[in-house]
């Protein structure tokens, strides 16, 4: 297998319509109208459009935007900062979840730079936006696109020293970082189906769970600053 790309130098994804089409359509939605609350990420992020009312609840009253494209790595979500989608947008915080997809093939170092990049990125191009930076959530043993079963133990190392990484670049008022991790987790450690049905997207109730531990934070990161 040939070495794993870094994953905080840009990559578009080839031969991948759907990536480009995304794109196209997160380029539409900032021309649209205003975007109070931003949320940009992988198909983690994504299928919110699974939990529509919970969203809805939530979210409704910002003027929200999900950015999140299926498969992305943190090098997609660079390339896709590069290419315009958060230019002439004024959200007042992104709420950014990146990184699960470079854990099976990258190393926590690596993850870690990338994402402190992509919150770098964020802050240069939307002047005065605040970043509500998840840890990276649990994953469990799973199938791999190409039919191979992973048990997941490997990624969940990477993901964990990732995290801590991360936690470094909270500074308590235009970064925040939140683990939620272990809202996942049932007594012996490992993630419910109920959950995470796949041992990595969220179900509805994942998403309740989500949705309820950022709430706090997020508030107090929407409330205009004294």
């Amino acid at each position: 297998e040939a070495p794993a790309p870094d994953p905080s130098i840009p990559a578009m994804k080839q031969n991948n319509a759907t990536f480009l089409k995304m794109h196209e359509s997160f380029l539409a939605r900032g021309r649209s109208g205003p975007i109070g609350l931003l949320f940009l990420g992988d198909s983690i992020t994504w299928r919110w459009w699974t939990a529509p009312k919970l969203w809805e609840a939530h979210y409704g009253k910002d003027q929200p935007a999900n950015f999140g494209l299926p498969g992305d790595g943190t090098q997609h979500i660079l390339w896709r900062i590069e290419h315009g989608e958060l230019d002439g947008i004024h959200p007042k915080v992104v709420v950014l979840l990146a990184g699960t997809n470079n854990a099976h093939r990258n190393s926590a170092a690596q993850i870690v730079a990338a994402d402190t990049k992509i919150v770098r990125e964020i802050r240069e191009r939307i002047p005065g936006v605040k970043v509500l930076l998840l840890a990276i959530f649990p994953r469990g043993p799973h199938r791999n696109g190409n039919g191979t079963s992973d048990d997941g133990v490997h990624s969940m190392e990477v993901i964990r020293a990732a995290n801590a990484g991360l936690a470094k670049l909270d500074d308590g008022v235009n970064v925040r970082f939140l683990d939620i991790g272990a809202k996942f987790l049932g007594p012996d450690g490992k993630i419910p189906p109920g959950i995470m049905a796949d041992q990595l997207h969220p179900t509805v109730a994942g998403y309740q769970i989500w949705a309820d531990a950022m709430q706090p934070l997020l508030d107090d990161m929407l409330r205009p600053s004294r």
